[in-house]
């Protein structure tokens, strides 16, 4: 009985020789991931499984901060670290201090990885990118004050417009702390507002060596600069993902240089070309100017005024005298239809019936006696004669037909 251990035991015992264990000690495993989640504390748990079997892994937050590319599930990778036992579950788990993408680079991957995550956002889309000024008041330039690429720069420069303006924001170009640097230059030109195009690149190098122009903080700064800005990255062939988000990319930064100082002898010449388009345009305008006065002069409206006068008096005389026309021979149009009119009005006339002799009976209320047994005798009746009214009474009624 003296072999009998409790579960802490046996498990810090198994601990124990797995920490003795030099091959646990420092092993690389190969597997596909699954189960990736980084915890808000910034740790990373998984699995890393294979056909046959599967072991669980973590990585702390102080290890997981440097990983370029992201984890996913089903990303086949190489993992370093130790195994040993997790006590509380008794469980054997890998302690990753590195995971490197198996068949593709670490470097590499994250690039994609971020390439495509930006790209999807816009942040690389051709409508955003801004012209560059013709003749910038100033060049801001983030670099390194020690480096070929600000050399670079200064000479073309001089050589291009000697009294063109540089502004240098010295940074540090590789390192832990580049990508940091770049971002709070590309901020302070911004506040500033002091150059009106920026040049930020470095010299060539490896993928390791450029990749603070491959950092998303670097990138993302670029993208949001009011001011344009020119990537000048001394890779002739590949693009790091600055080039991407710049308003202009340049292959070296002498490149840069060309692409943003104006050339003064190629201005001089631009500038006379202009002048002498300028002249030559004045000089058609001012001919056209005289040949159109010219015509003008000539005109016979300069030239005889009175004899285009008189053809419109000609003419005014001529339609006063249709108008008169068209008038009187409407007004006797309208005459004789008057005089057809009031002949037959005067047939229909009563007036001119009592001037053949006859008379009108009614009573005084103004009604027309047309038969006897309309009245009565002793009643009061108006007689209308051609001149003057006649008042009567009624003596006797006598009927009569056809007023015999």
């Amino acid at each position: 009985m003296n072999n009998i251990y409790t579960v802490s035991e046996l498990t810090k015992y198994i601990k124990g020789q797995f920490d003795k264990n030099a091959r646990l000690a420092s092993v690389f495993i190969k597997g596909e991931l699954s189960n990736f989640k980084c915890h808000y504390s910034g740790h990373c748990y998984f699995t890393l499984k294979d056909a046959g079997s599967q072991i669980r892994g973590v990585m702390f937050k102080s290890r997981a901060q440097f990983l370029k590319f992201e984890p996913r599930d089903g990303l086949k990778i190489i993992a370093y670290g130790q195994v040993t036992i997790f006590e509380r579950d008794g469980q054997y788990q890998l302690y990753a201090d590195q995971l490197i993408p198996d068949g593709e680079g670490e470097l590499n991957l994250a690039y994609n990885q971020l390439k495509e995550k930006l790209a999807a956002e816009g942040l690389f889309d051709d409508s955003r990118k801004r012209p560059l000024k013709l003749l910038p008041s100033a060049i801001g330039i983030i670099t390194s004050p020690t480096g070929a690429a600000l050399r670079d720069i200064i000479t073309v420069a001089k050589r291009r417009h000697p009294g063109m303006p540089l502004v240098l924001y010295p940074v540090q170009v590789q390192g832990l702390e580049a990508a940091g640097q770049i971002v709070q230059a590309l901020r302070a030109f911004n506040k500033l507002n002091n150059v009106d195009v920026i040049i930020a690149g470095r010299g060539g190098g490896s993928i390791e060596e450029l990749w603070a122009f491959n950092e998303e903080q670097v990138v993302r700064a670029i993208a949001a600069s009011d001011i344009p800005v020119v990537s000048a990255v001394g890779h002739q062939t590949d693009y790091t993902l600055a080039d991407f988000a710049a308003d202009k990319r340049a292959a070296t930064p002498s490149q840069a240089a060309e692409i943003v100082v104006p050339d003064v002898v190629e201005l001089k010449r631009y500038i006379s070309t202009l002048k002498t388009m300028l002249e030559g345009n004045i000089r058609t305008l001012i001919k056209q100017r005289r040949q159109a006065v010219r015509q003008l002069r000539d005109n016979k409206v300069f030239m005889q005024p009175e004899k285009l006068l008189a053809n419109k008096r000609q003419l005014t005389d001529l339609y006063v005298e249709r108008l008169g026309q068209a008038m009187r021979k409407n007004l006797l149009s309208k005459q004789h239809a008057l005089k057809v009119h009031a002949e037959k009005l005067s047939v229909l006339d009563p007036l001119a019936v009592l001037a053949r002799g006859y008379s009108l009976a009614r009573t005084h209320e103004g009604q027309v006696i047309s038969k006897a047994s309309q009245v009565t005798p002793g009643q009061q009746l108006e007689i209308v004669l051609n001149q003057g009214r006649l008042d009567i009474e009624v003596i006797r009624v006598r009927e009569e037909k056809d007023g015999r």
